[in-house]
């Protein structure tokens, strides 16, 4: 992996999370885009540098040139980068950014409930393992 890689980082047990890391793969044609779990290490280092709790982790970031994007933000930025179906993320600019925020943590908060739990890790796409850091 090239030290600039960008990064998404996601709950690694989190259906809803797991379903994100497979649309990563199949819309990122690039390739270039890694996902990190923030159940690893350097998941829980990026939470921690980018003052997050890692014991709490209700958010999702994306990381790319020294920038950072979190939430509903850090998707849209995933699917503008990534192009093509990808792009149909950047309809959420279209919600108020503070509806956004309280939509998504709502989201985050409840994930567990509405989607289950699933295992990024556990995936059986090799490809899409590769992916995988942390």
């Amino acid at each position: 992996m090239h030290p600039q890689a960008p990064i998404a980082v996601m709950d690694g047990t989190c259906a809803l999370c797991s379903f994100g890391a497979r649309m990563i793969h199949r819309l990122d044609r690039s390739g270039d885009i890694r996902i990190c779990p923030i159940q690893t290490e350097m998941g829980q280092q990026l939470l921690r540098e980018n003052d997050l709790d890692p014991h709490d982790p209700a958010t999702w970031l994306f990381i790319e040139d020294g920038k950072v994007w979190r939430d509903f933000e850090a998707m849209i930025r995933v699917g503008e980068r990534s192009g093509g179906f990808g792009r149909i993320l950047s309809l959420l600019r279209l919600v108020p950014a503070r509806l956004r925020g309280w939509l998504y943590l709502r989201i985050a908060r409840n994930r567990y409930a509405m989607f289950g739990r699933g295992d990024v890790c556990a995936l059986p796409d090799p490809a899409l393992r590769a992916r995988l850091i942390g």
